[in-house]
């Protein structure tokens, strides 16, 4: 099957790779004319065969809508684009009917697997018309594991369900990380108890009921470095969680270990956080607490 990818970022040109293993052929675009193979979306158009598929894979937001824009443009009616970044699922109904106008159709995916996908494979979630998802199929089946198609890919329903899906998921992600970070920042304190904090979480890999890939990840990055001295404390986030919180909120849904696991980001790039100050002045004052003093 022919493919167009515009954005080969990390992601995109491991996805590209990836599909040509498969047999696909694939033409990539990148802004940056070293990384690119056309030199414009318009020649991205004439490499490829009528009706054309093309995936979007650039960052979110404002690059992703002009894109989108700049594609309703250049592409034909019949043609389709895949929009597989990590958007906000309000952007896709917006992006649809941009594209409706000129007779193209549009799918959003949420797509999980990071640098490890080229190897491992993608586990992707879906949105948009039935018809048009199974004409991608060959592509989908190409990037996802091996194994039940059910296990890895899901047409999860109309425009705007993939990137939501993904975004709970990138919510649950960001829990489950949370969890294991504390568990290791406890273990930590008990220097003669648990003179060997890696080993205990490499103990959990197997037969546990807290593994995952998640957890294998973390057991990589302490035999890389077993007390973490070469990183700082920052963790940024990159929306979704605040998605799915924000989510949360608008359908009256509790969402207690994501939304901590979210501030809990906030609170890594403080230096001093205020809030813990406020509380160490109001135990001085009602209780007579000690504090100490600031340098």
């Amino acid at each position: 099957m022919d493919l167009g990818m515009v954005g080969l970022g990390r992601m995109g040109f491991n996805m590209v790779a990836r599909l040509r293993e498969g047999g696909h052929t694939v033409v990539g675009f990148d802004v940056n004319p070293q990384n690119s193979e056309v030199e414009s979306l318009a020649a991205l158009r004439d490499a490829l065969p009528a009706p054309r598929n093309v995936w979007v894979m650039v960052p979110a937001g404002k690059p992703t809508k002009e894109t989108i824009a700049q594609l309703a443009e250049v592409l034909e009616p019949g043609d389709v684009v895949i929009e597989g970044g990590n958007s906000r699922f309000s952007d896709d109904r917006p992006n649809a009917d941009l594209l409706a106008e000129k007779g193209i159709d549009y799918v959003d995916v949420g797509v999980s697997g990071g640098v490890w996908g080229r190897e491992n494979g993608y586990a992707m979630m879906a949105g948009g018309e039935k018809d048009v998802v199974e004409r991608l199929m060959p592509i989908f089946d190409a990037l996802r594991p091996e194994g039940p198609r059910e296990e890895s890919f899901v047409h999860a329903g109309p425009v705007g369900a993939g990137h939501y899906s993904k975004m709970v998921h990138n919510g649950i992600e960001y829990a489950i990380m949370q969890a294991y970070a504390e568990g290791y920042e406890l273990l930590t304190t008990q220097d003669e108890l648990v003179p060997d904090v890696p080993a205990v979480f490499e103990a959990w890999q197997r037969g546990t009921v807290v593994r995952s890939w998640l957890l294998d990840l973390m057991v990589r990055a302490l035999k890389q470095d077993p007390e973490l001295y070469a990183i700082e404390g920052y963790a940024s986030d990159s929306g979704e969680g605040r998605w799915t919180v924000e989510e949360g909120i608008r359908n009256a849904v509790p969402l207690h270990t994501i939304a901590a696991s979210l501030f809990a980001r906030f609170e890594s790039r403080q230096e001093e956080s205020p809030a813990m100050k406020a509380i160490a002045a109001l135990r001085q004052q009602f209780g007579g607490h000690a504090v100490k003093p600031a340098d």
